[in-house]
């Protein structure tokens, strides 16, 4: 019977060390996912946490919602914005995605060539 056992090329049973080489290619993709996806969506929260705690009266920003405006008032969760001559909106501060000067660099159209 042992013989057999041998002869299917079956491997005898791994040590320590073989239980380990099997969770590598686990702990290295999760690895790549932390680097690669996590942490960089961390980092960009940040930063978008940090400029809603920076926004100031008169900045012209631009909401998720693709309103353009001017901040005309702020509180610890809601802006008022002007988006047109005498039109007033408030928002919640969560919802200002970028400010205005941001959007029209990202908008801005490419030169062609030729």
């Amino acid at each position: 019977m042992i013989g057999i056992a041998y002869a299917s090329g079956a491997a005898p049973p791994a040590g320590p060390a073989g239980g380990l080489m099997q969770l590598a290619p686990l702990i290295l993709i999760i690895l790549v996912f932390y680097f690669l996806i996590i942490r960089p969506q961390q980092k960009k929260a940040k930063e978008h946490q940090a400029f809603l705690n920076n926004l100031k009266k008169g900045s012209r920003v631009v909401t998720n919602g693709g309103l353009h405006g001017r901040i005309t008032s702020l509180t610890d969760t809601v802006v008022t914005m002007e988006i047109a001559d005498g039109v007033k909106v408030k928002v919640n501060r969560n919802a200002i995605m970028m400010s205005a000067t941001d959007a029209t660099k990202q908008n801005a159209p490419v030169a062609k060539s030729g």
